[in-house]
Protein backbone atom coordinates (compact mmCIF):
# COMPACT_ATOMS: atom_id res chain seq x y z
CA UNK A 1 0.00 0.00 0.00
CA UNK A 2 1.18 3.50 -1.32
CA UNK A 3 1.68 6.02 1.04
CA UNK A 4 -0.66 8.20 -0.17
CA UNK A 5 -3.44 5.51 -0.23
CA UNK A 6 -2.92 4.38 3.35
CA UNK A 7 -5.25 4.98 6.19
CA UNK A 8 -4.37 6.93 8.76
CA UNK A 9 -2.54 4.97 11.63
CA UNK A 10 -4.24 2.94 14.55
CA UNK A 11 -3.46 1.78 17.64
CA UNK A 12 -1.80 -1.03 18.21
CA UNK A 13 -4.57 -2.13 20.77
CA UNK A 14 -6.41 -5.26 19.26
CA UNK A 15 -9.29 -5.30 21.58
CA UNK A 16 -10.20 -1.56 20.89
CA UNK A 17 -10.07 -2.36 17.21
CA UNK A 18 -12.07 -5.76 17.51
CA UNK A 19 -14.66 -3.51 20.27
CA UNK A 20 -14.91 -0.61 17.71
CA UNK A 21 -15.89 -3.57 14.81
CA UNK A 22 -18.14 -5.23 17.46
CA UNK A 23 -20.14 -1.87 18.08
CA UNK A 24 -20.68 -1.40 14.70
CA UNK A 25 -21.73 -4.48 14.00
CA UNK A 26 -24.17 -3.98 16.57
CA UNK A 27 -25.94 -1.01 15.17
CA UNK A 28 -26.18 -3.23 11.66
CA UNK A 29 -27.47 -6.34 13.64
CA UNK A 30 -30.30 -3.91 15.11
CA UNK A 31 -31.14 -3.29 12.12
CA UNK A 32 -31.21 -6.66 10.60
CA UNK A 33 -32.63 -7.85 13.32
CA UNK A 34 -35.98 -5.96 11.79
CA UNK A 35 -35.63 -7.29 8.38
CA UNK A 36 -35.28 -10.39 9.56
CA UNK A 37 -38.78 -10.80 11.83
CA UNK A 38 -40.43 -8.51 9.21
CA UNK A 39 -39.28 -10.59 5.92
CA UNK A 40 -40.82 -13.80 7.10
CA UNK A 41 -44.03 -11.93 7.03
CA UNK A 42 -43.76 -9.79 3.79
CA UNK A 43 -42.32 -13.39 2.55
CA UNK A 44 -45.59 -15.38 3.45
CA UNK A 45 -47.86 -12.58 2.32
CA UNK A 46 -46.30 -13.13 -0.92
CA UNK A 47 -46.50 -16.85 -1.32
CA UNK A 48 -49.65 -17.50 0.35
CA UNK A 49 -51.11 -14.40 -2.15
CA UNK A 50 -49.33 -15.57 -5.10
CA UNK A 51 -48.82 -19.45 -5.07
CA UNK A 52 -45.56 -21.29 -5.97
CA UNK A 53 -45.70 -20.57 -9.45
CA UNK A 54 -46.59 -16.73 -9.11
CA UNK A 55 -44.08 -16.27 -6.77
CA UNK A 56 -41.20 -18.42 -8.55
CA UNK A 57 -41.89 -15.72 -11.66
CA UNK A 58 -41.80 -12.78 -9.02
CA UNK A 59 -38.80 -14.59 -7.16
CA UNK A 60 -36.73 -14.61 -10.88
CA UNK A 61 -38.20 -11.05 -12.11
CA UNK A 62 -36.75 -9.41 -8.52
CA UNK A 63 -33.50 -11.50 -8.86
CA UNK A 64 -32.96 -10.84 -12.94
CA UNK A 65 -33.48 -7.32 -11.84
CA UNK A 66 -30.62 -7.31 -8.64
CA UNK A 67 -28.17 -9.55 -10.82
CA UNK A 68 -27.97 -6.27 -13.27
CA UNK A 69 -27.97 -3.96 -10.80
CA UNK A 70 -24.91 -5.59 -8.81
CA UNK A 71 -23.38 -6.34 -12.42
CA UNK A 72 -22.93 -3.09 -13.19
CA UNK A 73 -22.77 -1.19 -10.08
CA UNK A 74 -19.43 -0.12 -8.26
CA UNK A 75 -18.62 -1.27 -4.49
CA UNK A 76 -17.81 2.63 -3.98
CA UNK A 77 -18.76 2.76 -0.44
CA UNK A 78 -15.30 0.40 -0.23
CA UNK A 79 -13.89 3.10 -2.16
CA UNK A 80 -14.56 5.78 -0.28
CA UNK A 81 -13.82 3.73 2.46
CA UNK A 82 -10.32 2.90 1.58
CA UNK A 83 -9.55 6.30 0.12
CA UNK A 84 -11.31 8.75 2.91
CA UNK A 85 -9.93 6.99 5.81
CA UNK A 86 -6.51 8.97 5.40
CA UNK A 87 -8.19 12.50 4.23
CA UNK A 88 -10.59 12.32 6.69
CA UNK A 89 -8.23 11.64 9.42
CA UNK A 90 -5.40 14.60 7.82
CA UNK A 91 -8.34 17.19 7.50
CA UNK A 92 -8.10 17.33 3.32
CA UNK A 93 -12.30 18.67 3.48
CA UNK A 94 -11.51 19.53 -0.63
CA UNK A 95 -10.13 16.35 -0.95
CA UNK A 96 -12.50 14.41 0.46
CA UNK A 97 -15.34 16.17 -1.87
CA UNK A 98 -14.04 14.99 -4.79
CA UNK A 99 -13.54 11.15 -3.04
CA UNK A 100 -17.28 12.09 -2.82
CA UNK A 101 -17.99 13.28 -6.38
CA UNK A 102 -16.08 10.56 -8.21
CA UNK A 103 -18.67 7.77 -6.00
CA UNK A 104 -21.73 9.34 -6.68
CA UNK A 105 -20.41 9.78 -10.89
CA UNK A 106 -19.80 5.67 -10.42
CA UNK A 107 -23.37 5.20 -9.36
CA UNK A 108 -24.81 7.18 -11.93
CA UNK A 109 -22.95 5.81 -14.78
CA UNK A 110 -24.17 2.46 -13.15
CA UNK A 111 -27.31 3.29 -13.21
CA UNK A 112 -27.47 4.82 -16.67
CA UNK A 113 -25.01 1.59 -17.90
CA UNK A 114 -27.67 -0.44 -16.51
CA UNK A 115 -30.44 0.62 -17.76
CA UNK A 116 -29.62 0.36 -21.21
CA UNK A 117 -28.76 -2.86 -20.91
CA UNK A 118 -31.78 -3.85 -18.27
CA UNK A 119 -33.82 -3.19 -21.77
CA UNK A 120 -31.91 -5.05 -24.24
CA UNK A 121 -31.51 -8.07 -22.10
CA UNK A 122 -35.48 -8.34 -20.63
CA UNK A 123 -36.33 -8.02 -24.14
CA UNK A 124 -33.90 -10.48 -25.75
CA UNK A 125 -34.32 -13.21 -22.83
CA UNK A 126 -37.89 -12.22 -20.58
CA UNK A 127 -39.46 -15.46 -21.58
CA UNK A 128 -36.11 -17.67 -19.90
CA UNK A 129 -36.92 -15.11 -16.63
CA UNK A 130 -40.43 -16.39 -17.14
CA UNK A 131 -41.67 -12.71 -17.55
CA UNK A 132 -45.11 -12.27 -19.02
CA UNK A 133 -45.11 -10.25 -21.65
CA UNK A 134 -48.01 -8.04 -20.08
CA UNK A 135 -45.56 -7.54 -17.24
CA UNK A 136 -43.08 -6.60 -19.27
CA UNK A 137 -43.58 -2.51 -18.59
CA UNK A 138 -43.48 -3.17 -15.18
CA UNK A 139 -40.61 -5.08 -15.13
CA UNK A 140 -38.46 -2.23 -16.62
CA UNK A 141 -39.56 -0.06 -14.55
CA UNK A 142 -38.54 -1.77 -11.37
CA UNK A 143 -35.35 -2.22 -12.87
CA UNK A 144 -35.14 1.13 -13.83
CA UNK A 145 -36.11 2.29 -9.99
CA UNK A 146 -33.46 -0.64 -8.23
CA UNK A 147 -31.02 1.29 -10.75
CA UNK A 148 -31.28 4.28 -10.28
CA UNK A 149 -31.80 3.82 -5.56
CA UNK A 150 -28.38 2.62 -5.92
CA UNK A 151 -27.03 3.59 -2.52
CA UNK A 152 -23.69 2.50 -2.05
CA UNK A 153 -22.10 6.45 -1.88
CA UNK A 154 -23.97 7.26 1.19
CA UNK A 155 -23.60 4.39 2.65
CA UNK A 156 -19.49 4.48 2.23
CA UNK A 157 -20.33 8.29 3.51
CA UNK A 158 -21.82 7.09 6.75
CA UNK A 159 -19.15 4.15 7.05
CA UNK A 160 -16.80 6.93 6.61
CA UNK A 161 -18.15 8.67 9.59
CA UNK A 162 -19.00 5.93 11.99
CA UNK A 163 -22.57 6.85 12.10
CA UNK A 164 -23.27 3.15 11.56
CA UNK A 165 -26.43 3.57 13.25
CA UNK A 166 -27.77 6.59 10.82
CA UNK A 167 -27.04 3.76 8.38
CA UNK A 168 -28.83 0.62 10.32
CA UNK A 169 -31.78 3.60 10.30
CA UNK A 170 -32.03 3.85 6.69
CA UNK A 171 -31.03 0.03 6.52
CA UNK A 172 -34.85 -0.50 8.80
CA UNK A 173 -36.89 1.22 5.93
CA UNK A 174 -36.31 -1.40 2.99
CA UNK A 175 -38.62 -4.39 5.35
CA UNK A 176 -40.43 -2.14 6.68
CA UNK A 177 -41.83 -0.57 3.31
CA UNK A 178 -41.81 -4.18 2.19
CA UNK A 179 -43.78 -5.26 5.01
CA UNK A 180 -46.41 -2.25 4.63
CA UNK A 181 -46.18 -3.47 0.56
CA UNK A 182 -47.13 -6.72 0.93
CA UNK A 183 -50.07 -6.14 3.02
CA UNK A 184 -51.59 -3.66 0.90
CA UNK A 185 -50.64 -5.56 -2.03
CA UNK A 186 -52.34 -8.48 -0.58
CA UNK A 187 -55.31 -6.46 -0.02
CA UNK A 188 -55.75 -4.18 -2.80
CA UNK A 189 -53.63 -5.96 -5.77
CA UNK A 190 -52.77 -9.48 -5.01
CA UNK A 191 -50.64 -9.98 -8.20
CA UNK A 192 -47.32 -10.17 -9.15
CA UNK A 193 -47.75 -6.13 -10.45
CA UNK A 194 -48.99 -4.88 -6.92
CA UNK A 195 -45.95 -7.12 -4.99
CA UNK A 196 -43.39 -4.96 -7.88
CA UNK A 197 -44.84 -1.93 -6.85
CA UNK A 198 -44.18 -2.53 -3.03
CA UNK A 199 -40.67 -3.77 -3.38
CA UNK A 200 -40.25 -0.49 -5.82
CA UNK A 201 -41.68 1.63 -3.38
CA UNK A 202 -39.28 0.47 -0.64
CA UNK A 203 -36.25 0.60 -2.37
CA UNK A 204 -36.93 4.43 -3.27
CA UNK A 205 -37.84 5.05 0.19
CA UNK A 206 -35.06 3.54 1.57
CA UNK A 207 -32.63 5.55 -1.13
CA UNK A 208 -34.25 8.54 0.09
CA UNK A 209 -33.72 7.85 3.94
CA UNK A 210 -30.04 7.29 3.35
CA UNK A 211 -29.14 10.39 1.51
CA UNK A 212 -31.54 12.62 4.53
CA UNK A 213 -28.94 11.13 7.21
CA UNK A 214 -25.96 12.42 4.51
CA UNK A 215 -27.62 15.52 4.27
CA UNK A 216 -28.27 16.01 8.35
CA UNK A 217 -24.64 14.94 8.60
CA UNK A 218 -23.55 17.78 6.67
CA UNK A 219 -21.36 15.56 3.72
CA UNK A 220 -24.00 16.50 1.59
CA UNK A 221 -23.02 19.86 0.87
CA UNK A 222 -19.35 18.74 1.05
CA UNK A 223 -20.59 16.59 -1.80
CA UNK A 224 -21.86 19.25 -4.15
CA UNK A 225 -19.01 21.51 -3.69
CA UNK A 226 -17.03 22.63 -6.27
CA UNK A 227 -15.63 20.35 -9.39
CA UNK A 228 -12.78 17.83 -9.74
CA UNK A 229 -10.78 16.94 -12.83
CA UNK A 230 -10.27 13.20 -13.51
CA UNK A 231 -6.88 13.59 -13.46
CA UNK A 232 -6.67 15.26 -9.97
CA UNK A 233 -8.86 12.30 -8.19
CA UNK A 234 -6.44 9.51 -10.41
CA UNK A 235 -2.85 11.70 -8.49
CA UNK A 236 -5.04 11.85 -5.34
CA UNK A 237 -5.99 8.41 -5.19
CA UNK A 238 -3.38 6.12 -6.74
CA UNK A 239 -5.13 2.52 -8.15
CA UNK A 240 -8.67 3.51 -7.45
CA UNK A 241 -9.77 2.40 -11.09
CA UNK A 242 -7.94 -1.11 -10.54
CA UNK A 243 -9.50 -1.23 -6.74
CA UNK A 244 -12.89 -0.27 -7.99
CA UNK A 245 -13.19 -2.72 -10.92
CA UNK A 246 -11.66 -5.76 -8.71
CA UNK A 247 -14.26 -5.10 -5.88
CA UNK A 248 -16.95 -4.97 -8.73
CA UNK A 249 -16.05 -8.05 -10.37
CA UNK A 250 -15.34 -9.31 -6.80
CA UNK A 251 -19.29 -8.53 -6.52
CA UNK A 252 -19.99 -10.08 -9.39
CA UNK A 253 -18.57 -13.11 -9.22
CA UNK A 254 -19.89 -13.27 -5.44
CA UNK A 255 -23.69 -12.65 -7.13
CA UNK A 256 -22.83 -15.82 -9.31
CA UNK A 257 -23.49 -17.47 -5.63
CA UNK A 258 -26.67 -16.10 -4.99
CA UNK A 259 -29.00 -14.66 -8.23
CA UNK A 260 -27.63 -16.51 -10.86
CA UNK A 261 -28.20 -20.13 -9.60
CA UNK A 262 -31.93 -19.08 -8.91
CA UNK A 263 -32.36 -18.46 -12.37
CA UNK A 264 -30.44 -21.51 -13.47
CA UNK A 265 -33.25 -23.21 -11.92
CA UNK A 266 -35.96 -21.28 -13.31
CA UNK A 267 -35.01 -21.17 -16.69
CA UNK A 268 -34.19 -25.05 -16.29
CA UNK A 269 -36.76 -26.37 -14.49
CA UNK A 270 -39.70 -23.97 -13.91
CA UNK A 271 -40.71 -21.31 -11.82
CA UNK A 272 -42.61 -23.67 -9.58
CA UNK A 273 -39.02 -24.95 -8.76
CA UNK A 274 -37.70 -21.46 -8.66
CA UNK A 275 -40.28 -20.18 -6.17
CA UNK A 276 -39.40 -23.09 -3.94
CA UNK A 277 -35.77 -22.80 -4.47
CA UNK A 278 -36.20 -18.53 -3.38
CA UNK A 279 -37.72 -18.93 -0.41
CA UNK A 280 -35.16 -21.83 0.84
CA UNK A 281 -32.78 -18.96 -0.40
CA UNK A 282 -34.12 -16.14 1.58
CA UNK A 283 -33.98 -17.96 4.66
CA UNK A 284 -30.73 -19.17 4.25
CA UNK A 285 -29.72 -16.01 3.17
CA UNK A 286 -29.74 -14.71 6.72
CA UNK A 287 -26.14 -16.47 6.98
CA UNK A 288 -24.71 -14.11 4.16
CA UNK A 289 -26.48 -11.34 5.64
CA UNK A 290 -24.57 -11.67 8.57
CA UNK A 291 -21.26 -12.18 6.70
CA UNK A 292 -21.91 -8.69 4.73
CA UNK A 293 -22.58 -7.03 8.35
CA UNK A 294 -19.30 -9.11 9.47
CA UNK A 295 -17.56 -7.41 6.74
CA UNK A 296 -19.16 -4.16 6.82
CA UNK A 297 -18.44 -3.46 10.56
CA UNK A 298 -14.92 -5.04 9.83
CA UNK A 299 -13.60 -2.84 7.14
CA UNK A 300 -13.40 0.99 8.25
CA UNK A 301 -11.61 -0.58 11.36
CA UNK A 302 -9.39 -2.97 9.44
CA UNK A 303 -8.49 -0.52 7.18
CA UNK A 304 -7.16 2.30 9.65
CA UNK A 305 -5.13 -1.01 11.39
CA UNK A 306 -3.50 -2.28 8.40
CA UNK A 307 -1.45 0.35 7.86
CA UNK A 308 0.98 0.03 10.98
CA UNK A 309 -0.17 -3.69 11.30
CA UNK A 310 2.77 -6.30 11.09
CA UNK A 311 1.90 -9.05 9.42
CA UNK A 312 1.95 -11.32 12.86
CA UNK A 313 -0.85 -8.75 14.33
CA UNK A 314 -2.74 -9.49 11.28
CA UNK A 315 -2.70 -13.07 12.09
CA UNK A 316 -4.32 -12.80 15.16
CA UNK A 317 -6.67 -10.17 14.32
CA UNK A 318 -7.70 -13.16 11.31
CA UNK A 319 -7.43 -15.89 13.97
CA UNK A 320 -9.74 -14.50 16.72
CA UNK A 321 -12.51 -12.87 14.15
CA UNK A 322 -12.82 -16.23 12.12
CA UNK A 323 -13.26 -18.31 15.64
CA UNK A 324 -15.84 -15.77 16.64
CA UNK A 325 -18.15 -16.03 13.15
CA UNK A 326 -16.92 -19.65 12.60
CA UNK A 327 -18.95 -20.21 15.98
CA UNK A 328 -21.53 -17.85 15.09
CA UNK A 329 -22.25 -19.79 11.41
CA UNK A 330 -22.19 -23.13 13.53
CA UNK A 331 -24.73 -22.19 15.99
CA UNK A 332 -27.34 -20.33 12.95
CA UNK A 333 -26.59 -23.92 10.84
CA UNK A 334 -28.04 -25.84 14.11
CA UNK A 335 -31.18 -24.44 14.24
CA UNK A 336 -31.72 -23.79 10.81
CA UNK A 337 -31.66 -28.02 10.43
CA UNK A 338 -33.89 -27.73 13.58
CA UNK A 339 -36.27 -25.56 12.79
CA UNK A 340 -35.76 -25.06 8.39
CA UNK A 341 -38.73 -27.25 7.30
CA UNK A 342 -41.05 -25.88 9.76
CA UNK A 343 -40.19 -22.63 8.65
CA UNK A 344 -40.69 -23.26 5.58
CA UNK A 345 -44.11 -24.15 5.45
CA UNK A 346 -45.17 -21.60 8.51
CA UNK A 347 -43.92 -18.92 5.59
CA UNK A 348 -45.13 -20.19 2.44
CA UNK A 349 -47.21 -23.47 3.08
CA UNK A 350 -47.06 -27.35 3.05
CA UNK A 351 -45.99 -27.11 -1.01
CA UNK A 352 -42.49 -25.18 0.09
CA UNK A 353 -41.62 -27.98 2.54
CA UNK A 354 -39.60 -29.94 0.09
CA UNK A 355 -37.29 -27.26 -0.47
CA UNK A 356 -35.50 -28.44 2.32
CA UNK A 357 -33.08 -29.91 1.17
CA UNK A 358 -31.60 -26.91 -0.95
CA UNK A 359 -32.55 -24.91 2.24
CA UNK A 360 -29.38 -26.85 4.12
CA UNK A 361 -27.28 -26.92 1.28
CA UNK A 362 -27.18 -23.33 0.92
CA UNK A 363 -27.03 -22.63 4.41
CA UNK A 364 -24.03 -25.07 4.75
CA UNK A 365 -22.42 -22.59 1.91
CA UNK A 366 -23.52 -19.62 4.23
CA UNK A 367 -21.64 -20.83 6.91
CA UNK A 368 -18.41 -20.99 5.11
CA UNK A 369 -18.68 -17.76 3.96
CA UNK A 370 -19.55 -16.18 7.40
CA UNK A 371 -16.73 -18.13 8.68
CA UNK A 372 -14.11 -16.39 6.35
CA UNK A 373 -15.60 -13.52 5.83
CA UNK A 374 -12.64 -11.35 7.74
CA UNK A 375 -10.21 -12.78 5.25
CA UNK A 376 -12.17 -11.37 2.06
CA UNK A 377 -12.08 -8.12 3.94
CA UNK A 378 -8.64 -7.99 4.98
CA UNK A 379 -7.20 -8.98 1.35
CA UNK A 380 -9.30 -6.23 0.48
CA UNK A 381 -8.42 -3.24 2.78
CA UNK A 382 -4.98 -3.99 2.14
CA UNK A 383 -5.04 -3.68 -1.46
CA UNK A 384 -5.21 -7.69 -2.63
CA UNK A 385 -8.86 -7.26 -4.26
CA UNK A 386 -7.23 -8.82 -7.46
CA UNK A 387 -6.59 -11.83 -5.45
CA UNK A 388 -9.82 -12.06 -4.12
CA UNK A 389 -11.47 -11.61 -7.63
CA UNK A 390 -9.30 -14.49 -8.94
CA UNK A 391 -10.01 -17.09 -6.23
CA UNK A 392 -13.74 -16.41 -6.72
CA UNK A 393 -13.32 -16.63 -10.62
CA UNK A 394 -12.02 -20.51 -9.45
CA UNK A 395 -14.92 -20.57 -7.03
CA UNK A 396 -17.49 -19.48 -9.94
CA UNK A 397 -15.97 -21.86 -12.72
CA UNK A 398 -17.03 -24.92 -10.08
CA UNK A 399 -20.00 -23.51 -8.68
CA UNK A 400 -21.33 -23.79 -12.27
CA UNK A 401 -19.83 -27.43 -13.49
CA UNK A 402 -21.00 -29.18 -10.68
CA UNK A 403 -24.57 -27.35 -11.05
CA UNK A 404 -24.47 -28.60 -14.52
CA UNK A 405 -23.75 -31.78 -13.01
CA UNK A 406 -26.01 -32.48 -10.17
CA UNK A 407 -28.96 -31.04 -11.39
CA UNK A 408 -29.90 -33.14 -14.06
CA UNK A 409 -29.58 -35.83 -11.27
CA UNK A 410 -30.49 -34.04 -8.23
CA UNK A 411 -33.35 -31.25 -9.59
CA UNK A 412 -32.55 -27.69 -7.56
CA UNK A 413 -31.02 -29.47 -4.71
CA UNK A 414 -28.21 -30.02 -7.26
CA UNK A 415 -27.73 -26.29 -7.42
CA UNK A 416 -27.72 -25.61 -3.86
CA UNK A 417 -24.79 -28.32 -3.76
CA UNK A 418 -22.87 -26.31 -6.61
CA UNK A 419 -23.00 -23.19 -4.31
CA UNK A 420 -22.08 -25.25 -1.41
CA UNK A 421 -18.63 -26.80 -3.49
CA UNK A 422 -18.29 -22.88 -4.61
CA UNK A 423 -18.47 -21.32 -1.13
CA UNK A 424 -15.88 -24.60 0.42
CA UNK A 425 -13.63 -23.22 -3.07
CA UNK A 426 -13.02 -19.67 -2.05
CA UNK A 427 -12.87 -20.87 1.70
CA UNK A 428 -9.92 -22.81 1.13
CA UNK A 429 -8.22 -20.75 -1.16
CA UNK A 430 -8.53 -17.54 0.92
CA UNK A 431 -7.30 -19.40 3.53
CA UNK A 432 -4.11 -20.05 1.89
CA UNK A 433 -3.55 -16.44 0.53
CA UNK A 434 -4.29 -14.61 3.71
CA UNK A 435 -1.81 -17.74 5.01
CA UNK A 436 0.88 -16.66 3.35
CA UNK A 437 0.18 -12.58 3.20
CA UNK A 438 0.35 -12.40 7.23
CA UNK A 439 2.85 -15.21 7.34
CA UNK A 440 5.65 -13.99 9.81
CA UNK A 441 8.92 -12.63 8.71
CA UNK A 442 12.53 -13.56 8.87
CA UNK A 443 14.41 -11.84 11.10
CA UNK A 444 17.46 -10.44 9.39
Amino acid sequence: MTQDTAPSPAPTDIRGMLRSAARNLGWLLASRSVLAILSLFYLGFATRTLGVVDFGRFALITGAVQALTTFVGFQTWQIIVQYGVHAAHEGDTPRLARLFRLAARLDLSSAIVGALLTIGILQIWADAFSIPRDLMHYTLVFAVIQLVTIRSTPLGILRLRDKFSLSALADSMTPVMRFVGAGAAMLFDPTIRGFMTAWAVAEIVTAATYWIMVWRSGDFALLMQGRSRWKTLIAENPGVVRFALSTNASATLGLSSKQIPLLLVGASIGPAAAGAFRLAAQVAQALAKLSQLLSRAAFPEIVRAVRTAAPERLRRILVKTMLASSAAALAILAVVALIGEPMLKLVGGKSFGTAYPVLLWLAAAGCFDLATVSLDTVMTAVNRAGTVFAIRVVAVVLLFIAAFVLMPVYGSTGVAMGVMIGSIAVAILLGIAAARFTRPRAPD
